[in-house]
């Protein structure tokens, strides 16, 4: 069975989710909510995280936590685990509360620290729950911006600092960064291999990390963060050949095409079927010519070139 990639190492940060099994509600009344801050105040702190925003949702929830520890599975199975024993046991029920187990996307914390900040507590408005975030009680904007005291483990002074200014300043700086942030795009396009968001630099750094642990039954997308996008190889093999994307596509040049479907099932890792649609021919003849390309002896200059270049 293939399972989620759990990448823990010193300083990570991470944008976490868990939803209500069955899209059901995880919370049922402010009780709830209130219960379910005190477990995660008590895990931030026993676990040494630095929890730098928060939102609670009707049937999910938004935590963005920086481990100095490789611990966030640890802490994370306490926090579920305590909060649905107490949910079961408040509201006379049995069975699974959370849908699986939560969710984790290792985030690059220069490049997306302060935009998850803004995304997060965003969110209420967005579903049309209340006005403006300061509304929403269940978020840390209120206690970021200074509507009320922030409790202890919430580092709001760490986002504050992101603006380089002191306190006063910088909770200001975050409301106004938030209020515009209404009309950003979620970054969540940027998403590489399912649970990496970060430049470059950081998903070659993330690529090394992967390497060096054991992947049996883990999804081969969370294998390699570094791996390009599709575009990003059909743009280089036209740039290579000196051909328009569409000319690529439409298999008009015929060693281009080949050595790009090639290059999307051994670099970028996309499935026969996939690679097909994106070429509208048959699995039958991309599997064909990637053994074809395989069994060669000899290459062209550009095939040489790519293959070079993607490390074949």
């Amino acid at each position: 069975m293939v399972r989620p990639l759990r990448l823990e190492f010193a300083g990570a940060l991470y944008h976490i989710t868990a939803r209500g099994n069955a899209r059901q509600a995880i919370f049922n009344d402010d009780h709830d909510r209130k219960v379910f801050l005190e477990f995660l105040g008590r895990e931030v702190t026993q676990q040494g995280w630095n929890c730098y925003a928060y939102c609670l949702m009707p049937n999910h929830y938004h935590l963005l936590i920086e481990t100095p520890e490789p611990n966030l599975s640890k802490g994370m199975r306490r926090l579920n685990g305590v909060y649905t024993q107490y949910f079961n046991r408040h509201h006379d029920r049995v069975g699974h509360l959370f849908q699986g187990r939560y969710r984790s996307i290792v985030v690059d914390r220069d490049e997306y620290l302060l935009e998850l900040c803004r995304y997060l507590v965003l969110n209420p408005v967005r579903a049309g729950l209340v006005k403006d975030p300061g509304g929403w009680r269940w978020s840390s904007f209120p206690a970021t911006v200074g509507l009320v005291p922030a409790p202890k483990w919430l580092d709001d002074r760490g986002v504050h600092d992101l603006f380089g200014y002191g306190v006063d300043d910088g909770r200001e700086s975050f409301e106004k960064f938030v209020s515009d942030g209404m009309k950003c795009e979620a970054p969540w396009k940027s998403i590489r291999g399912q649970i990496y968001l970060g430049s470059q630099a950081f998903l070659e750094r993330m690529d090394n990390l992967v390497r060096k642990r054991p992947l049996n039954d883990v999804a081969s997308t969370q294998r390699r963060p570094a791996r390009p996008l599709p575009e990003d190889v059909l743009k280089f093999v036209s740039e290579t050949y000196g051909v328009e994307r569409e000319v690529l596509l439409s298999r008009q040049h015929s060693q281009a095409w080949r050595i790009a479907a090639y290059l999307l099932r051994r670099v970028v890792n996309l499935n026969l079927k996939e690679v097909a649609a994106l070429f509208a021919v048959s699995s039958s003849i991309i599997s064909r010519y990637q053994k074809e390309i395989e069994m060669r002896t000899s290459y062209s200059l550009e095939e040489r070139n790519l293959l070079s270049f993607y490390g074949l």
